[in-house]
């Protein structure tokens, strides 16, 4: 046992880059565990800033000044900031909160489908059916109660939220303008011979700064034109469905199914089994195929190469830990695991191999 961990040490940690890297990881990955409720309007503004960072590169391209750049993406920043927080969600939470309310009228409106289900499904009970209906309508009762208490319970707490939201943009200005000098204080920080480094870096930059901008962009234009379709097809809760839906594109392969649920029971409750129910779900069929093979390959120039099962376990295990966050993060964490991999210094990788004899 301790040949065996004592070769695993000298091949995979034989040189010190690699220790210094395997302790910033820990310590990093120590932070983010106990601190990251604290530390989050930091963190997201480290995101925004690197975002925004790449439409700053883009301006330059074309020949615009650094400070003319820095000032027309800071600008566009802010103005969708206010948007979001001053109509999107305000918007997106009154109807949640309204949808909320009226489950309970609308589970009535289905209880006659739902006790039809033993006539035309043998295997269904009048009892189970019962107490299935019974048990949804007490829970969503209670979610709309929790809602209506949480929102009178958060009302203390608006001024530090306040704060929190003023603090980001202020921290994304900052970071934005003096990149330079905090990317090379953080460099001081690090060997000055990273060959490691450099690498995972720049495949993460490749790659992971394609898929963040990508999906931010893929978000907002999904997310506008389901806004468009729902509002054409004239269904309730149209701002609320579009929120959910540009937000499926966050989790592959499930996001959009799991969101067909929402989309399926509005429509029904709101016209039955008739054409405007199929119209609206052949549209939003629609807008999902051109979603995946339209506007993905277009956005997203350089392809995460990641297996289906590697994307769905990281989205599982980064979701568990952290929420939505870790869910919009996790083919990103996945992505940096791999490139770690890839790029560790193994001796096995170094060693020469011999020549053959004669």
């Amino acid at each position: 046992m301790k040949k065996l961990l004592h070769d695993f040490f000298d091949r995979y940690f034989h040189d010190e880059e690699s220790i210094i890297l395997l302790i910033l990881l820990t310590v990093g990955l120590v932070v983010l565990v106990l601190l990251g409720g604290v530390l989050w309007p930091l963190i997201a503004a480290v995101i925004i800033a690197y975002l925004m960072q790449g439409l700053v590169n883009l301006l330059l391209r074309y020949g615009l000044s650094a400070g003319l750049a820095f000032a027309a993406v800071y600008t566009l920043f802010i103005g969708i900031f206010l948007l979001l927080l001053l109509y999107l969600l305000p918007q997106a939470w009154t109807q949640l909160r309204r949808l909320a309310n009226e489950f309970p009228n609308l589970l009535n409106d289905w209880r006659d489908s739902l006790m039809a289900l033993p006539e035309n499904y043998p295997i269904f009970s009048e009892n189970q059916v019962r107490a299935f209906i019974d048990g949804l309508g007490g829970e969503i009762g209670g979610f709309g109660q929790t809602i209506l208490e949480y929102s009178l319970a958060s009302l203390p707490s608006v001024f530090a939220w306040m704060i929190l939201l003023v603090l980001v943009p202020i921290l994304v200005f900052f970071m934005m303008k003096d990149k330079d000098e905090l990317v090379h204080w953080a460099g001081n920080f690090l060997p000055r011979n990273r060959p490691l480094m450099s690498s995972i870096w720049k495949e993460m930059d490749e790659q992971i700064s394609n898929y963040i901008r990508g999906k931010v962009v893929e978000i907002l234009i999904v997310g506008s034109a389901a806004y468009v379709l729902f509002v054409v097809v004239g269904i309730n809760y149209a701002l609320l469905l579009s929120v959910l839906v540009g937000l499926s594109v966050i989790v592959p392969y499930i996001g959009a199914t799991a969101v067909t649920l929402p989309v399926a029971a509005v429509a029904y409750v709101q016209w039955g089994i008739g054409g405007e129910f199929y119209t609206v779900l052949i549209a939003y069929l629609i807008l999902q195929i051109l979603d995946g093979n339209v506007l993905v390959p277009i956005i997203f120039s350089e392809a995460v190469n990641l297996h289906p099962v590697a994307i769905i376990a990281a989205v599982l295990v980064f979701g568990g830990i952290w929420g939505l966050a870790g869910v919009f993060f996790a083919i990103p964490l996945a992505t940096l695991i791999k490139a770690i991999v890839n790029s560790w210094p193994s001796r096995m990788q170094a060693r020469p191999q011999a020549e053959p004899e004669g």
